[in-house]
C-alpha cells in the first residue's frame, strides 16, 4: 500500500486519528507553517485545506517543507520507534489506571489505533496482551496487598480491578504458583517474631 495508492480521505482521517500504523506508509505536510509529520504525530491538527501528503520524506523536503521536531519523520524507523512510543504510552496508562474497567476496544479507542493493531503490536513489543499485561499489574499490586495490609481477599480482589474472585484467583495463581491465601499465609511466616499475631486466615 503506497501513499498514491490510498485515497486522501483515508489518509485525512488517519492524520486525524494519529494512526501509527501508517507511519511510513505516507506523511503530511501543513502549508501554513511548512513543516511535514508522519501520521502518528501528536501535533495539533491542522485544518485539511492546509495539509499536502507525500509518499516519502524526502518528497516533503524537497517541496520545501521542515521536519517536525516532535515526531522527526525525517529519521530512519530503526532510530524514531513510534510504535515503541505508543506501546509504552499505553503501558504506563495501565499502570496508573489499573484499577479501570479495560477492554481491548476501549483502551484502543483511548490510544487512537484499531483493537486489532493494539493487540498485534502490544504483544510483538512486550511479549504479552495487553490483558496478561493489566493482570501482571493488578497481580503486583495484590501482592503488596495481600503482604502488608488487614484487607479481606474478596476486597483486595475488587481493589485492583478484577470483575471476581474467580478471574483475581485464576490470573493470581497463573502467575504466582500459588492462591492469594497461601501468598498471604507465606508471607506473614517471613515476618519478623512481633509481627507474627497476626492470623494466618482471610
Amino acid at each position: 500500500m503506497t501513499c498514491m495508492r490510498m485515497r486522501a480521505d483515508i489518509m485525512w482521517n488517519a492524520v486525524v486519528a494519529c494512526r501509527a500504523e501508517y507511519d511510513g506508509v505516507f506523511y503530511y505536510g501543513v502549508r501554513t507553517t511548512c513543516i511535514f509529520c508522519r501520521p502518528s504525530c501528536r501535533s495539533k491538527t491542522p485544518k485539511r485545506e492546509n495539509v499536502d501528503f507525500f509518499a516519502s520524506a524526502r518528497e516533503a523536503m524537497e517541496r520545501g517543507y521542515r521536519p517536525c521536531k516532535r515526531c522527526r519523520p525525517d529519521l530512519l524507523e530503526a532510530v524514531y520507534d513510534p510504535n515503541g512510543k505508543w506501546i509504552r504510552e499505553v503501558q504506563e496508562l495501565l499502570e496508573r489506571e489499573y484499577r479501570d474497567p479495560w477492554t481491548l476496544d476501549r483502551l484502543a479507542r483511548r490510544v487512537g489505533v484499531s483493537a486489532f493493531h493494539l493487540q498485534r503490536m502490544f504483544k510483538k513489543y512486550t511479549g504479552a496482551s495487553p490483558k496478561q499485561f493489566l493482570n501482571r499489574v493488578r497481580v503486583e499490586e495484590a501482592k503488596r496487598l495481600l503482604a502488608d495490609s488487614d484487607k479481606k481477599i474478596t476486597a483486595i480482589c475488587y481493589d485492583v480491578g478484577f470483575t471476581g474472585l474467580t478471574p483475581f484467583c485464576t490470573a493470581f495463581r497463573r502467575l504466582t504458583g500459588m492462591s492469594p491465601r497461601a501468598y498471604r499465609n507465606l508471607r506473614l511466616r517471613e515476618r519478623p517474631d512481633e509481627n507474627r499475631n497476626r492470623q494466618l486466615q482471610e
